[in-house]
């Protein structure tokens, strides 16, 4: 497992574990941040990562998205 922010603009890859606080991941699960869902990685902005999620682009900040673990 990796955090979210090593994953590569275009790559889609699966959430495997979230960490944080319980209203951190609470807050996650409603952007669409669940485990052994599929996100892709659009494009990386000024330091923040835009993700598709299912039918929406979420932007998240670095410290997020490390709290996100992928395979």
């Amino acid at each position: 497992m990796m955090p979210l922010t090593m994953a590569k603009a275009g790559e889609s890859v699966t959430i495997r574990k979230i960490t944080g606080k319980d209203e951190t991941r609470r807050h996650l699960a409603e952007l669409g941040f669940v485990v052994d869902s599929i996100v892709t990685v659009v494009n990386e902005m000024g330091g923040s990562l835009i993700m598709q999620v299912k039918d929406s682009r979420i932007a998240l900040d670095k410290t997020m998205a490390n709290r996100i673990m992928i395979s």
